[in-house]
């Protein structure tokens, strides 16, 4: 036997469940006005961060992106960080 068959051992990835900060706690309401809340979703460069390491469910993700631009409009927030 020339070609020997190499057993391929795959590795088990955990992973650990985000649970969205929204639905968890219905205190946190999202506004535009909330800056310190919405500055938790932005990165130090200004990009927003994805759903899938914020933890958020697809309905709040939606209800912060559309509230962190809106923020951005009234120049709560910066689009960018000047150098």
């Amino acid at each position: 036997m020339a070609a020997e068959k190499k057993k391929i051992i795959k590795k088990k990835v955990y992973t650990i469940n985000k649970i969205c900060r929204f639905c968890y706690d219905n205190r946190h309401k999202i506004n535009y006005k909330d800056i310190k809340t919405l500055q938790n979703m932005v990165t130090e460069r200004g990009k927003i961060i994805p759903r899938r390491i914020s933890g958020n469910c697809a309905s709040h993700q939606r209800e912060v992106v559309t509230a962190i631009k809106r923020a951005r409009n009234v120049a709560f927030l910066p689009y960018t960080v000047g150098r």
